[in-house]
């Protein structure tokens, strides 16, 4: 059971309780792994209880949700054995992105594979993401509009599934974290993310002005073809941009 987090020790950071006294050791998030463990099983059944995945339309988003009912819970979880609000948000989001960037890679091999063109490169990547796990079948499920402008794909969403149950947990649980806790981690992976597709040595291959779980009524995200120096969110706080990808 305790193989599930035994990323945690591969976390490199200083940790801080809801003190600001730092936490220092292998497992010490809590002192007593198991206790920690029944926490986040709880806080998962109380997740996914909100989630209601069974109204969903696909397999895609009842698979994305899921995922997204593991990072709030572990995000709580974190919280409720003391540690401080920023640092579960970030143990979070880190753990997420080694997940993420691995995931990123396999479903991009086989563009890297066929072309050394980056825009192909994203192109062909989010086209296929887009018919699993992303496929727009409207709300509940995914809904975006797909355009390419010259080399660049744009994929404009007013609606996701693992945003919108993020939200409605905060309002539930009456937990603003929840929806910060998925903003910094989910949110902003688009910005590496696009880069490990791109896979040119370059960054700035993805911009995205508005951003649902801010409370913008599209994520109008663009996969640049050629890299840019707008690499951040400009709402953003965590910037995973300069993370070596």
């Amino acid at each position: 059971m305790s193989d599930r987090f035994r990323a945690f020790s591969f976390v490199d950071r200083i940790l801080s309780d809801d003190t600001g006294q730092r936490i220092s050791g292998e497992y010490r998030i809590p002192d007593d792994i198991e206790r920690f463990l029944a926490t986040l099983d709880r806080t998962t059944d109380e997740m996914r209880e909100i989630a209601e995945l069974h109204f969903l339309p696909d397999a895609g988003s009842r698979l994305m949700v899921e995922l997204a009912i593991y990072t709030m819970a572990a995000d709580v979880a974190l919280r409720r054995h003391g540690v401080e609000t920023n640092c579960a948000h970030s143990i979070v989001a880190d753990i997420g992105w080694n997940l993420y960037h691995r995931m990123l890679r396999l479903s991009s091999l086989p563009a890297r594979i066929l072309s050394r063109d980056p825009g192909r490169r994203l192109r062909w990547t989010i086209r296929a993401l887009l018919f699993f796990p992303f496929r727009p079948v409207g709300a509940p499920g995914y809904e975006t509009r797909i355009f390419r402008v010259g080399d660049d794909l744009h994929t404009h969403f007013t609606h996701c599934p693992p945003q919108s149950f993020a939200r409605i947990a905060s309002m539930q649980c009456e937990d603003p974290e929840l929806l910060e806790a998925f903003r910094q981690s989910w949110c902003l992976y688009d910005w590496p993310g696009a880069d490990v597709i791109a896979s040119d040595g370059e960054r700035g291959h993805y911009q995205r002005p508005h951003t649902l779980s801010t409370g913008d009524q599209v994520c109008d995200m663009c996969w640049k073809a050629h890299a840019s120096t707008q690499r951040f969110e400009s709402n953003g706080t965590r910037q995973y941009g300069e993370r070596n990808v």
